[in-house]
């Protein structure tokens, strides 16, 4: 879980994270560290009114991540061919562009 020291994760613009995924199945490293990341007491910090849910599975479905941001928009990711730092830098992508202060920190 190298990539959670690396990177602050911040949950201003988001309103809801759902992540499912079965535990049995091979691909779901990613989604659980992504999980991890985004469900820590820090990260959780950033935004008290986001909705960190995890529903686990015994149906050998693929590991999905729904974000739900706080505009409405969607980003789904399938976690079975990405990486967690690639699910978390297309994650903080779309939330520092919704996030004018995360903008300014950014180029700091």
């Amino acid at each position: 879980m190298a990539a959670s020291s690396k990177a602050t994760v911040v949950l201003k613009a988001v309103k809801k994270i759902a992540v499912q995924f079965c535990p049995f199945e091979s691909n779901v490293r990613s989604t659980r560290e992504f999980l991890a990341m985004v469900g820590s007491e820090k990260a959780r910090a950033t935004n008290m009114n986001c909705e960190v849910i995890s529903t686990v599975k015994h149906d050998k479905s693929e590991p999905v991540v729904d974000i739900t941001y706080l505009d409405g928009e969607k980003l789904l990711l399938k976690g079975a061919k990405l990486t967690s730092s690639e699910m978390l830098s297309a994650f903080q992508s779309l939330c520092t562009a919704k996030d004018p202060q995360a903008k300014v920190a950014a180029k700091k």
